[in-house]
């Protein structure tokens, strides 16, 4: 399957009561803030969730998972916005979706990556779908998850290292195929965990 690409190129203007400021080093803890604006599957979302802390977890950073009604009034002091367009959720009929647009995009200012995130759901739906076999249907819940997991911890990584750059293997590839993001494991290639390990001070700590 052609891979699609993952991009951390488009510019939002996007107001946000708890917005965050630009962090220069990787903290050690990080609150998601999850904003659907359409259908999605509880159990997708969990996945998605267990998906991206999973794949995190060598750099030492742990996530915490708000969804934009549980916020109240909080403060965070490390936080993203991730919102996720369109159904994020498998159907039985699939969705029109524009298959030349990235599978989500992080947000830019001035040429500045911001900590803002958006995820095209029937785009990735889409994509999973497309290299899922007879067999794979019963689970179609769970690899929508881990797609999404595997497409939000790109973008997270393009808000935590402040850079549109890609790695060379792994879940930050410029582009992820269908096959990526539903095989049983895409990992960080060690370069982008020991990148990341080194902004966080992580290999310093006992």
């Amino acid at each position: 399957m052609r891979p699609v690409l993952i991009c951390a190129g488009l510019t939002i203007c996007l107001v946000f009561a708890m917005a965050a400021t630009v962090v220069h080093s990787v903290p050690s803890r990080l609150t998601v803030i999850l904003d659907f604006k359409g259908a999605h599957s509880d159990r997708s979302v969990r996945e998605m969730e267990s998906e991206s802390a999973n794949i995190l977890k060598t750099t030492g950073l742990k996530l915490d998972w708000r969804l934009r009604n549980q916020t109240g009034g909080e403060a965070y002091q490390d936080l993203v916005v991730m919102t996720f367009n369109g159904s994020c959720k498998f159907d039985p009929a699939p969705r029109i979706y524009d298959e030349l647009s990235p599978l989500a995009s992080t947000g830019t200012t001035d040429h500045v990556i911001q900590p803002f995130g958006q995820v095209d759901c029937d785009h990735v739906v889409g994509t999973a779908r497309s290299a899922m076999l007879s067999n794979d249907y019963a689970k179609a819940d769970l690899l929508v998850g881990r797609a999404l997991g595997r497409v939000v911890t790109h973008e997270i990584v393009h808000m935590l290292t402040h850079s549109a750059n890609h790695g060379s293997d792994g879940v930050f590839e410029p582009a992820l195929s269908g096959s990526q993001l539903i095989s049983p494991s895409l990992p960080l290639d060690a370069m982008d965990v020991d990148r990341l390990r080194l902004m966080s001070g992580y290999d310093s700590l006992p």
